[in-house]
């Protein structure tokens, strides 16, 4: 188990949707645990093992993968990744978590491609609910509503009790040793001499975990509200501007007002909208500066994913605001 909170840092693989542009690949979020030598993946379009080289993520540490859903801007590049990583000989397992179809998905490249892991890859379907549980995180997931089946994600980080102030612990007379343990969990225990300590007195306000929430691809749904609920940071698709409305509807996507609006609702303290459609290129009528402006009327916390972005979540007792270096 990990002492104390550690740093918990995103960076966008893929941020447009449907097709790549020049500056935008297709969907892929990196969150790394560095304390941890771990990376898990959200979603896998093609040519995210190329846009990990671009950045300071190592496939090596790959160990979780997460897919919304089977569309192929969300999952054309797994397969490619999870052979590199083979052939690299430096993975030691993935476990991969998506719908019940992405087993047989896999299965059919691996036998057509005759590809052979050289590591353990385990494939887990998913449902709403909790889908991984540690020491310190909980993986829940939740339906959205789309063209076929499609979940989001939200990752929970733990709460823990606040800092344990040992030399008061000594100033008491309590010796090192087992009694700390009952102290540090908020327990009371009877000194020798008879005297009452209750923990809680000796240790610090308890740290609040951090959530991150993962949406696409949804139109606005009830669900996707449901997971985002008090959320440090929503990261929810955005993939058409509001008066093109219209499309979002015929293609069950979100426009940047309705996942402005799934914030507001969850009551989330950060948004950054990815997942734009190449319709909205400098230059043309609508840009994405536009699609921001519309979001900020509705959720001013709202920001504008870009490609190699890379972000840290800080702890509740820090001060909101998300710091972060484009």
């Amino acid at each position: 188990m990990h002492l104390g909170y550690g740093v918990l840092q995103i960076t966008f693989l893929g941020t447009s949707s449907g097709v790549p542009t020049r500056s935008r690949n297709v969907s892929s979020l990196a969150l790394r645990l560095p304390q941890r030598a771990e990376t898990w993946l959200f979603d896998c379009g093609e040519g995210t093992q190329h846009q990990i080289l671009r950045s300071d993520i190592r496939v090596s540490q790959v160990t979780r993968i997460f897919i919304t859903h089977m569309h192929g801007d969300h999952i054309f590049g797994l397969m490619g990744l999870l052979a590199s990583s083979g052939l690299a000989g430096n993975a030691q397992r993935i476990d991969i978590y998506g719908p019940p179809e992405l087993e047989d998905y896999l299965k059919a490249c691996r036998r057509y491609s005759q590809t052979h892991f050289s590591y353990p890859v385990k494939t887990h379907p998913v449902s709403p609910g909790v889908i991984y549980e540690d020491d310190e995180y909980v993986i829940s997931c939740g339906l959205l509503k789309h063209r076929i089946p499609a979940f989001g994600y939200r990752v929970t980080e733990k709460d823990r009790s606040g800092h344990f102030n040992v030399e008061q612990a000594m100033a008491l007379g309590i010796p090192p040793g087992p009694l700390y343990g009952k102290l540090k969990r908020g327990e009371q225990i009877t000194l020798p001499n008879g005297k009452q300590v209750n923990g809680a007195d000796l240790c610090g306000p308890p740290q609040i975990g951090r959530k991150l929430v993962y949406c696409t691809d949804t139109i606005f749904c009830d669900g996707a509200v449901e997971l985002a609920q008090d959320a440090d940071l929503l990261i929810h698709e955005a993939t058409f501007a509001h008066q093109d409305a219209d499309l979002a509807y015929q293609s069950l996507h979100s426009t940047s007002t309705m996942a402005a609006q799934v914030a507001l609702a969850a009551q989330v303290k950060r948004l950054i909208m990815t997942h734009f459609s190449p319709r909205y290129l400098p230059g043309n009528g609508i840009e994405l500066k536009d699609l921001l402006q519309e979001a900020r009327s509705i959720f001013p916390q709202t920001e504008l994913a870009s490609d190699l972005w890379t972000l840290e979540i800080p702890r509740r007792q820090l001060p909101d605001l998300v710091q972060g270096q484009r």
